[in-house]
């Protein structure tokens, strides 16, 4: 016996041959469609894990040319909810745009992450890509093969400061060397930029470009950011990981400029990964030239 996603399992009765109860394959287990199956019952909407016996057949679903399914997915590995294939541009959820940024940023495939999962790849593209509602099992198993928790996968949390989890039992305060630093600073990201203005020093976060070695930021004249121009700033990127009560933070201090050569301001807008996430006209590039690299991470102490 060999299945497809959104195909159906129909159990007969051994007397008549009838119908006693049919779902659709949701999950498949193997890559080569054999058993077992996770099952979404029509009589009661509930996924449960099948090894089908003898009274058990499978009934094709056609796909359209051109779509991964004829009918898109609803849940788990590959379950489906209505009959609009998959068509157009992607548009993805905030739950789709969650999971892919988590897992670039560990460097993962979709491959690697649906196996880690125990989901089809397949769904996994569609949930990236798509407006998908995951079930709590299918979020489950992503927030374990990502290393993170169902909350930070809905967006819970995001109105609170990180940080809030539990400390680690053992915890482990080292310093990372500057390899280690510029390797965290990576070429864009979120960071935090702190100077001295007429009403007393401030911290913003501004989205950054790492560029030769140089913190490169968009803003605007009269930003607070902008004050930085012209004097020795500090810049600090962080991550915390509240799954694993795991962090580490990065610290850049050097003297900040404007740049206002129109060839190079040309060339660091077509090197920019993305506008900033403040909005409005912010096209004054300030670079940070690092005078000073230090870095510290928190882990379990036998790591």
């Amino acid at each position: 016996m060999r299945a497809h996603l959104g195909d159906q399992l129909v159990i007969e009765s051994p007397a008549t041959g009838a119908t006693r109860r049919d779902g659709e394959i949701v999950g498949l287990h193997h890559a080569d469609g054999t058993p077992p199956y996770d099952v979404r019952w029509s009589d009661t909407d509930e996924v449960t894990l099948v090894f089908p016996g003898p009274d058990a057949h499978i009934r094709r679903v056609e796909h359209e040319p051109g779509t991964r399914e004829s009918r898109p997915g609803r849940d788990e590995a590959g379950a489906v909810s209505d009959t609009t294939p998959l068509q157009g541009p992607p548009n993805p959820g905030d739950i789709g745009r969650r999971v892919a940024g988590e897992r670039k940023r560990q460097g993962l495939t979709r491959a690697e992450t649906a196996l880690r999962a125990r989901m089809a790849p397949d769904y996994l593209a569609y949930l990236e890509e798509r407006q998908a509602d995951p079930s709590l099992g299918t979020l489950i198993r992503l927030a374990d093969a990502l290393s993170t928790s169902v909350a930070a996968l809905r967006g819970g949390g995001i109105d609170l400061p990180p940080g809030q989890g539990q400390a680690l039992l053992h915890p482990q305060l080292r310093d990372l060397g500057p390899d280690e630093c510029r390797a965290r600073l990576s070429t864009h990201g979120l960071g935090r930029v702190a100077v001295s203005t007429s009403d007393g020093p401030a911290v913003v976060p501004v989205n950054y470009e790492v560029i030769d070695d140089t913190i490169a930021f968009r803003t605007a004249p009269d930003s607070v950011p902008a004050a930085a121009v012209g004097t020795d700033v500090a810049f600090e990127v962080d991550h915390v990981d509240e799954a694993t009560s795991q962090g580490w933070s990065v610290l850049v201090v050097g003297p900040a400029r404007v740049v206002t050569e129109p060839d190079a301001v040309r060339r660091l807008d077509d090197r920019a990964h993305t506008r900033p996430w403040a909005g409005g006209e912010r096209d004054m590039w300030v670079l940070i030239q690092p005078t000073r690299l230090t870095g510290r991470r928190i882990s379990p102490a036998d790591q």
